[in-house]
């Protein structure tokens, strides 16, 4: 590479007004007639173009090696039947031939799964811009074709593309697709979730059944089986019947086609994550008697938007005879029988507040509030004095359910609520404001209770005066029964002696008893917000807990230990190897863990298919060869000439040598040495002025004229 430049000793004004004087004079000379002017002229400029200082500069020229990239796609699809062989086979096949190839690099890329599946264009982009343009060469994928980030792909490179195409000809799949999938559904309310059975590739006679049996389980639990058409959406109606997350498993049997099975069954199946809530909190509160604490649990329930709250107060009793009229005394009738017995089972949860046993409601009415409990319903009971005495609940039908019964004693002192070591375990006490690490010395205290003992199984988590049970909590049935034995509550709220936590305690007991997830005292939980890195969380009554046992996707079992980190809480942090299904089990309590979808992202669709890369091979130049045809040759083209082509034995692809180039190095020689242009100047000068002398003595006359 050589290259003129100049590098003036004065400032280029110096040369520049040098050559400009030049030329006027040259001009003024032609004008006037005068001889020589040309070689004057000349030598002016030739002045000026030694001020300059021309010279040389003579690069030294490196030859550059052409580049090829070879993109491996080794994701979890390509290990299904013969694709890994084929990789291999092909890979060191193309790095055997480009080796042989002189002044030819190769990069080798492998692209591995990623939880957003085969991000294969992002990788090809970066790959490429990473490369100078002027030495790629050529750019050859092996892979199944199956990319889900199309939307990366460049428009052209500037080297032809091929692609390897992995697979078998007869390669077909049966796949679940789950089309469209609630987030959230009320409880007890009907979801859809639209699915649809697809088949892809050559599809054996034998497997083109009339219908598919498609298995239903929600949290593992028992499965149902439908009989399904293939090819068709279908709207699959589920109902949730808790809150919190419900996983919904949904699968299909393996299809029979005889030796000719599908690629994989891992998109046989499917899960989805559907969170329960709840449309409204029904509420019915029933207060025996106007008293100071009433308020509190209206206020409570009322500043709740998610409660619906039906509140009634038994102002005046049936045998209270002070001959008002009837139509004097209430606006409308208690509707007993419409509460307790048509529409008992619409509330989630019932609260007796300071009631008493009065002939309101008779013995039938109890004892479906009995069968509501057993069911799955809510009862809260807030005690006063009238717990001790005849008109207790306790001696009503409804005693049976009850988590503790009277003594018949009301303990009328002071006494500062305490939690149990069961109320530091139980969701609905533990870590209750103003009790950290045991310590509620600072709450009010309360002034009165009735003295009860509690029942087989229930749960004591607080205590109140002479360590007497203060909250009883008990399970009955499907359903659970909450016993607050003193109506001292509103104390607190009112900052007596420093008050306490009174809404959140009772809203706590409220929630508790209406089965909210939060609040369960036996519950496995798990935090997958870190992805596949997930921390376990077992909250239990008992002293000790775990070990855990994991069900992988693949079955295989793997048990993990779990460290108490506060009462009753035990956690363990675990890796997920993958996405998919797991099943978590601590001796009877299980939960279906759902990472991700069923089968990952990879087993969506599994029968090769060049269609996301064709636009780019075609404007590349390049070319799709099925590797179960043989591996192609590879041949050096020219820039512009066609790419690929049919050989003697098999296929061949092509690459483009660029025969690029770096300077390696640089030398710069004068155009002239100084003594030169001296007497290049000198000369011209010289030439200038004989020539003018010789047509001056021309002009003379003869000596004598």
């Amino acid at each position: 590479m050589t290259q003129l430049r100049f590098d003036p000793s004065l400032p280029w004004l110096v040369p520049a007004a040098l050559a400009v004087l030049a030329l006027l004079v040259m001009v003024f000379s032609i004008w006037r007639g005068l001889r020589g002017w040309l070689w004057r002229g000349c030598a002016g400029l030739a002045a000026a173009a030694a001020l300059a200082g021309p010279a040389m500069e003579l690069g030294q020229r490196s030859g550059l090696s052409d580049i090829v990239i070879l993109l491996e796609d080794r994701t979890a699809s390509q290990d299904l039947g013969e694709r890994p062989g084929q990789i291999d086979a092909a890979s060191n096949d193309i790095a055997r031939q480009i080796a042989a190839m002189p002044d030819t690099e190769l990069r080798r890329i492998s692209l591995t799964d990623d939880v957003d599946g085969t991000l294969m264009a992002t990788r090809l982009a970066r790959a490429v811009a990473a490369e100078p343009a002027r030495r790629l060469a050529g750019v050859i994928t092996i892979t199944d074709g199956l990319l889900h980030d199309a939307a990366m792909l460049p428009e052209t490179i500037d080297a032809p593309l091929h692609v390897l195409l992995t697979g078998q000809p007869g390669d077909w799949d049966r796949r679940l697709v789950i089309e469209e999938a609630p987030a959230f559904a009320l409880i007890d309310q009907e979801a859809r979730i639209r699915l649809r059975i697809s088949d892809d590739g050559e599809v054996p006679d034998s497997a083109r059944a009339g219908s598919v049996n498609l298995r239903i389980s929600i949290d593992g639990e028992d499965e149902q089986l439908f009989a399904v058409p293939l090819d068709v959406s279908l709207d699959l109606p589920v109902t949730i019947d808790h809150a919190g997350q419900n996983v919904v498993q949904i699968s299909i049997d393996a299809p029979d086609a005889g030796d000719r099975t599908e690629l994989t069954d891992r998109n046989n199946s499917a899960a989805v994550s559907i969170t329960g809530v709840r449309d409204r909190l029904r509420v019915l509160l029933v207060s025996g008697e106007p008293h100071a604490g009433e308020r509190t649990w209206r206020n409570l329930l009322k500043s709740d938007a998610a409660v619906d709250l039906i509140h009634f107060t038994i102002l005046r009793p049936p045998d209270k005879s002070d001959g008002v009229p009837v139509d004097e005394l209430s606006l409308i009738a208690f509707p007993t029988r419409e509460l307790f017995l048509e529409r008992i089972d619409d509330f989630d949860l019932i609260i007796f507040d300071r009631y008493r046993v009065r002939g309101i409601l008779p013995p039938d009415y109890f004892r479906n509030i009995v069968r509501y409990v057993e069911n799955g319903g809510a009862i809260l009971v807030a005690a006063g004095p009238e717990m001790a005495g005849v008109e207790s609940l306790n001696l009503s039908p409804m005693g049976t359910i009850l988590p503790a019964r009277p003594t018949g004693r009301v303990i009328e002192q002071p006494f500062l609520p305490r939690l149990t070591d069961d109320g530091r375990r139980h969701p609905v006490t533990a870590g209750l404001t103003g009790a950290p690490e045991g310590n509620e010395e600072h709450w009010g205290r309360w002034l009165r209770m009735a003295e009860v003992i509690p029942e087989a199984g229930a749960a004591t988590v607080m205590t109140g005066a002479e360590d007497k049970p203060l909250l009883v909590m008990n399970r009955v049935g499907k359903g659970r029964v909450a016993m607050l034995t003193s109506d001292q509550v509103w104390l607190w709220g009112r900052g007596f002696e420093g008050g306490g936590p009174q809404l959140e305690l009772l809203r706590r007991i409220a929630h508790w008893s209406m089965k909210e997830p939060e609040l369960e005292e036996e519950a496995l939980l798990a935090d997958v917000s870190g992805g596949l890195n997930i921390r376990f969380t077992r909250r239990t009554m008992l002293e000790t807990a775990g070990p855990l046992e994991i069900t992988r996707p693949d079955g295989e079992i793997e048990t993990i230990s779990l460290r108490e980190s506060e009462k009753g809480r035990f956690t363990a942090s675990w890796t997920a190897p993958s996405a998919g299904l797991y099943r978590l089990r601590d001796h009877d309590l299980e939960r279906v863990l759902a990472l991700g979808p069923a089968a990952p992202r990879e087993f969506e669709r599994t029968v090769a298919d060049e269609a996301g890369l064709a636009p780019l091979v075609k404007s590349s130049g390049g070319k799709v060869v099925r590797l179960s045809d043989g591996i192609p040759d590879l041949r050096a083209v020219r820039v512009g000439a066609r790419a690929h082509g049919r050989g003697v034995r098999r296929d061949w692809i092509g690459i483009t040598p660029r025969d690029a180039a770096t300077v390696t190095g640089l030398r710069r020689k004068p155009l002239m040495p100084d003594w030169a242009w001296l007497c290049l100047i000198a000369g011209l000068a010289l030439a200038g002025w004989l020539v003018e002398g010789r047509n001056r003595d021309r002009s003379l006359p003869p000596n004598g004229a």
